[in-house]
């Protein structure tokens, strides 16, 4: 098989190597991507499953973190201690599901500031603000970001 703007324009002759590990690489990830997500337009719409979801009675913590060796979401509702664990899910997803407390009210809630502290592939702990979170509070004395769990009561809501 043969790329038409090979024949078009000859100053890509030294760089058909290059171009076809990308085609090939498109091609991979379109593969992956239709087996583990059920499409493009699937993957897409990843805001519906990833951050910090809320149903009837939990909250799920959702992020890709395909290097990570293991991590943690952590924020002012347990004391930003490593106590509430992610699994891996496969395809670099990782979860957890916080069931509401007995009286009905989220483990996580409205306002809560957290991150996510990942050990690496190679043993060093990084913290990030979660990258699907709705909103990200500056601690104005470290000047440093955090997530911000968002679910307002729907009294709140606009």
């Amino acid at each position: 098989m043969t790329l038409k703007i090979f024949e078009i324009d000859s100053m890509l002759q030294g760089v058909q190597g290059l171009i076809w590990d990308r085609v090939n690489g498109h091609k991979w990830w379109k593969n992956e991507l239709q087996e583990k997500e059920g499409g493009l337009a699937k993957f897409a719409e990843g805001y519906k499953v990833f951050g910090l979801t809320r149903d009837e009675s939990s909250v799920t913590y959702r992020e890709w973190l395909p290097a990570a060796k293991q991590a943690f979401l952590i924020g002012e509702f347990n004391g930003w201690t490593n106590e509430t664990p992610l699994k891996s899910e496969g395809f670099g997803r990782w979860a957890v599901t916080l069931p509401d407390k007995a009286d009905g009210t989220p483990v996580v809630p409205h306002k809560c500031q957290v991150k996510v502290r990942i050990e690496t592939q190679d043993g060093q702990w990084i913290e990030r603000v979660p990258a699907w979170t709705r909103a990200a509070w500056q601690d104005h004395s470290t000047n440093l970001f955090n997530g911000v769990h968002w679910d307002p009561p729907a009294s709140e809501r606009y």
